[in-house]
């Protein structure tokens, strides 16, 4: 039993719209094993892992999965219910998983398991394969041992308590989250709208502040200057000097590093000069100098400010353990260390209960030493600092409090500078002013742990979290900026780059990706296939990115997810006749079509999926859609359509050679294709399509039509705005058409567009990368002999696999099926072909340079622009004007105001027809 591949679907993906792993399982000999069939095999299972009982099963009840184990289940089924219960035993609230038979034959499955931590899902997902070979073998298994080495690493990977509250409060809020190291930075919201934190800090923290809270001496001077009461106290370079402080303050005093943390080398109520000149040699190593003030009575508390106001208030004890007259203090430090509660990190409630020089120095001073035995009910100080990082605990005080307490926290949370912070304060009783019994605010903490709020020892737990992610983002903020989504077989490319110049010339900053590049505005930034999630997530992380407009291909869907959690709209082009069958499990136009339809499984309530009417399998998208449905396409009779708009829904379609925006029964004209280049008068029908989706695109997010309108007829058609996407040449008195289309849809769609052009003879360069069907290389080759007169094919590095010529064999294979008998010329390297095409195109002629490479040929058909002057971009004639159209019957609505009786686009947040668009 191996694995092929594993893949991890980070974002949405065609299982779950959340993180899943998806393991391709040889199961090799164990192919037709059944559970009932092996003895000993179901007993081996629920020995070893007896709380998989809670799995519910097909059966859909409690004991499912036994119940299936009992009545007989295959090893991939029982892996994925190992996996699973394996991570909720480290703690993981997970419960999704499939199998699914890639090849029932040759005993290859998909498994797929659920995660909330990468690198322990995959951990568990190999320990569930070691356990169930065991089963399946009758060999032993040390659960328990292989348990603790996975809880180990669920320790070490899980975000710390303080982030994880911050972290799941901003979800709660429907704001999304992306880890961006190994530790605890994480970015909350997109693009300009995001902030980011670090534990219980964020990215408005002052490092001023930091430092001043970090320096114990300086933070005193702030304090009394707003009349917050502090300690009196020193700096102080040796030993003997800290013997003299304490002497001019006055015994008992408190010795301590002037920036330490954690309450590391802290000592109090020290009282002897023994004790201050030790307390002074431990914390000297802590810090970069050491602080003698006096000591106060009482407990010792701390409040969590959070902007303006006293969140939460806890009453801190010092490690200690209560002797039982029978162990050594070594040894009840040992058992109370046992408590899962207490760890080594910030991971747990509690850490564990130190034994280090500090400790000995405090057991020493109550007569103890670690081998001693207290009486029993007899309380044993370890520390006098109540840090809980040096096994303290904590009782939550916060509706105790006397307001002139938290008044007073505030004060010195505003005169250090902080944005969040811990004041620990020193006072005999927590109810009365600090002033009236001689309180005093000892410290201020940069970036306090949280742990002592969220689960305190006892008392009620605080929602310290929300009251961060609420101060980062007010009322109804999301932190999400519009995200449009484009898939599909042909025309997603365009369709991208006119949305993303459709929301530029809003004044918006654009992020975008497409096949082309990573692009900021005009620029691009990042070159090559950038269609996938891990574009969109550095699209997304750019904090100078207003709107994002991210190409969607179905590579890295199959292979990562989705770079995004949702989008604002959806945009599927097409599936047509498909593209890419037979890769990654995708056999059929129905595959095909489910995974273009992830983007619109995320689309939220308020958002829009806009879909191609023309298209069954895009129609059949719109049931999976929460949002509501725009539907394009060329023509206003369209079926779907209009059963759409009886419903009182949206359409986008071209009448009298205008482009129409419609919502029930209102019709709208937008612009007149005449005026959009990149159509070339409304004659290049898929280029039509592409204006028709983008500009739904635009009005779902509410989008002026006036802008709608200027930015399309300001588009480019030629090698700036729109390369590799019919372009139009003048070459030699022949018409050259440089496009991309590489499949028999886009194929065909060029074929319908000749029907435009008067030249009558022919000639096409081709080509098409290696990871398509034989079928499909056949396919295209014949469409090429039915069309064309003259065919020059060509191979360059994007073979894929196939041996060198296999792909021109398999077309000039197709091109002898044709009608036409062009004659066939093959050569190897793109640019040798281009070359090779332009210097023997004719006058009169009509040629199809297909760019496989495009930024290889359009760099290469640049240059010889500038080196030929004779030769000139252009697009077709204008045709007649359109006639003017009426309004049909109904209100002359703007698009915003057709948008005004359902939700806006970002909910609670402006949409883009709001001048002040910003986050």
């Amino acid at each position: 039993m191996e694995f092929r591949k594993i893949l991890t679907l980070r974002g949405p993906n065609i299982w779950a719209n959340f993180p899943v792993l998806e393991a391709w399982v040889d199961l090799g000999p164990y192919d037709d094993s059944c559970s009932s069939e092996i003895p000993g095999f179901n007993e081996r299972i629920k020995g070893w892992l007896p709380s998989m009982i809670e799995h519910r099963c097909s059966i859909g009840e409690r004991g499912g999965f036994f119940q299936r184990l009992d009545r007989g289940t295959y090893p991939a089924h029982i892996l994925e219910h190992i996996s699973i219960e394996l991570q909720t035993l480290c703690g993981s609230d997970v419960g999704f998983g499939r199998a699914r038979a890639i090849d029932e034959a040759a005993g290859l499955y998909r498994v797929i398991v659920e995660y909330e931590e990468e690198e322990l899902g995959k951990a568990c997902l190999a320990a569930g394969r070691e356990l169930l070979l065991a089963a399946l073998n009758g060999q032993d298994y040390d659960v328990l041992s292989k348990l603790a080495e996975l809880r180990s690493l669920a320790h070490n990977v899980r975000l710390g308590p303080s982030t994880r509250s911050i972290v799941q409060a901003a979800q709660h809020r429907g704001i999304p989250v992306r880890r961006i190291n190994g530790q605890n930075l994480v970015q909350l919201g997109y693009g300009s709208r995001q902030r980011k934190i670090w534990t219980a800090e964020t990215d408005h923290t002052s490092s001023i502040a930091e430092s001043i809270a970090k320096d114990k001496q300086l933070t005193r001077q702030m304090l009394q200057t707003v009349g917050v009461a502090t300690p009196n106290g020193r700096t102080v370079d040796s030993a003997e000097d800290a013997w003299e402080a304490a002497q001019e303050i006055g015994l008992p005093v408190v010795v301590k590093p002037q920036d330490g943390n954690f309450g590391r080398g802290v000592a109090t109520n020290l009282q002897t000069r023994e004790q201050v000149t030790k307390a002074y040699e431990l914390a000297r190593p802590e810090g970069e100098g050491v602080i003698v003030e006096s000591y106060a009575e009482g407990s010792d508390f701390r409040l969590l400010i959070v902007g303006d106001k006293l969140v939460a208030a806890a009453r801190r004890e010092p490690a200690n353990v209560i002797g039982d007259g029978e162990h050594t203090i070594r040894q009840l430090v040992e058992t109370e260390n046992k408590n899962p509660l207490r760890s080594d990190g910030h991971a747990t409630p509690l850490s564990f209960l130190p034994l280090d020089g500090l400790a000995l120095e405090v057991l020493a001073s109550q007569g103890f030493t670690p081998e001693s035995i207290p009486a029993a009910g007899h309380r044993v100080l370890i520390r006098r600092n109540a840090n809980l990082s040096s096994g303290g605990t904590a009782t939550d005080v916060t509706d105790f409090i006397h307001p002139e307490i938290a008044a007073r926290a505030i004060d010195a949370a505003k005169a250090v500078g902080l944005d969040i912070c811990g004041i620990d304060v020193v006072v005999r009783d927590i109810s009365r002013p600090l002033e009236v019994q001689g309180g005093v605010v000892v410290e201020v903490n940069a970036g306090p742990g949280l742990r002592m709020h969220l689960a305190p020892s006892s008392g009620t737990p605080r929602p310290v979290g929300e009251a961060i992610v609420d101060m980062m983002f007010s009322e109804g903020r999301t932190g999400r900026i519009p995200i449009v989504a484009v898939t599909g077989v042909n025309g997603k490319t365009t369709t991208t780059r006119l949305c993303a110049h459709i929301f530029r010339s809003l004044g918006r900053r654009v992020g975008m990706t497409n096949t082309e590049g990573i692009y900021f505005d005009d620029r691009r930034i990042e070159s090559g296939d950038c269609s996938g999630p891990q574009s969109a997530q550095k699209v997304l992380a750019n904090p100078l990115v207003d709107v994002a407009v991210l190409e969607t291909a179905r590579g890295g869907v199959l292979r990562a997810g989705l770079g995004f959690d949702r989008c604002d709209v959806a945009v599927v082009t097409n599936v047509g006749e498909g593209d890419h069958l037979g890769l990654a499990g995708v056999n059929d136009l129905e595959t095909l079509a489910k995974v273009k339809r992830v983007i619109v499984d995320v689309v939220p309530k308020h958002g829009f999926a806009v879909l191609n009417a023309a298209d069954p399998l895009v129609v059949g998208m719109a049931e999976h859609c929460k949002g509501g449905v725009i539907y394009f396409a060329w023509s206003p009779e369209n079926e779907v359509i209009q059963k759409h708009r009886a419903a009182g829904g949206r359409a986008v379609f071209v009448k009298r050679e205008f482009v129409v925006l419609a919502e029930g029964d209102v019709e709208i004209p937008l612009v007149a294709l005449a005026h959009v280049p990149l159509t070339h008068g409304g004659r290049i029908r898929f280029q039509v399509e592409n204006v028709l989706a983008a500009a739904a695109a635009a009005s779902a997010l509410g989008v002026p039509r006036d802008s709608i309108r200027t930015a399309l007829e300001t588009f480019s058609p030629h090698l700036d705005g729109s390369p590799g996407r019919f372009n139009l040449l003048k070459i030699n008195g022949a018409t050259v058409v440089v496009d991309y289309g590489h499949n028999t849809s886009a194929l065909g769609a060029i074929i319908d567009a000749f029907k435009h052009f008067p030249e009558t003879r022919r000639r096409a360069l081709f080509s098409a990368a290696g990871d398509r069907r034989d079928c499909d290389m056949i396919e295209l080759g014949r469409m090429l002999g039915d069309h064309f007169d003259s065919v020059i094919l060509y191979e360059d590095r994007y073979v894929r696999g196939r041996a060198e010529g296999e792909i021109m064999r398999l077309m000039r294979q197709g091109i002898a099926q044709g009608k036409r008998a062009p004659e066939v010329e093959e050569i190897r390297g793109s640019i040798t072909s281009v070359e090779r095409a332009l210097a023997t195109v004719q006058p009169g002629e009509l040629l199809l340079l297909q760019a496989d490479e495009i930024d290889v040929t359009v760099d290469y058909l640049k240059g010889y622009l500038i080196a030929h002057p004779e030769v000139q971009q252009v697009k077709l004639p204008d045709s007649a004007p359109p006639a003017p159209m009426e309004i049909m019957p109904g209100l002359d609505l703007t698009t915003a105001e057709m948008l005004a009786e359902s939700p806006p686009t970002i909910q609670t947040e402006p949409v883009l027809a709001v001048q002040d668009c910003g986050g």
